[in-house]
């Protein structure tokens, strides 16, 4: 049920991806940029045929295996690891559904169409690629509230186990003979 449900939203994210692309490539691309707010955002259309920041130019085929890979490593976690939070949740959907946006940009056009230019923050990105960061940010997120929230509990656990055992001990013990008190 839960991975029905986070396929399901990455599904949803993709639709939204390719849909903007589809406007971006329409109606951008010939233009070039559009500023939406003067000296922060604008439109600019881009072909990036690398990963984030344009590095690694023209594998196309190596970013579709690793997308591939990582997309099946949140369906295991999910099924045979039982990660199933809220946040691991959205942080898969968010990510699987980025990854897969730009994964058909790459495998149909040869390159991944951005387009989201903010003056404070250089690299042109779309829509896919802030779900990749936001989705990678609440991993880490999860994975330092799981690992804190583990540690507690396995030391409850480790103090109940050690209060049985003295408790175990102390009742194998002969009892104190009664009537004697300590240095009276």
């Amino acid at each position: 049920m839960v991975l029905t449900i986070v396929l399901a939203a990455a599904a949803v994210l993709v639709v939204i991806d390719q849909i903007i692309k589809y406007f971006i490539v329409q109606g951008l691309a010939p233009n070039g940029s559009m500023s939406v707010i003067d000296g922060l955002f604008s439109l600019t259309y881009v072909e990036n045929r690398g990963v984030a920041f344009g590095m690694f130019q023209n594998h196309v085929w190596i970013f579709a295996v690793i997308t591939s890979l990582l997309i099946g490593v949140f369906i295991w976690l999910i099924i045979k690891k039982k990660f199933t939070g809220k946040l691991f949740c959205i942080s898969a959907a968010l990510m699987i559904g980025g990854g897969i946006g730009n994964l058909i940009d790459r495998i149909f056009r040869g390159f991944v169409v951005d387009y989201l230019s903010l003056s404070f923050f250089p690299p042109v990105c779309n829509f896919a690629d802030y779900c990749i960061t936001i989705g990678a940010v609440l991993l880490v997120i999860v994975l330092l509230f799981k690992s804190s929230k583990e540690s507690p509990a396995e030391e409850k656990n480790n103090n109940a186990d050690s209060s049985e055992n003295v408790s175990e001990a102390e009742s194998d013990k002969d009892p104190e003979p009664k009537g004697e008190t300590d240095g009276d």
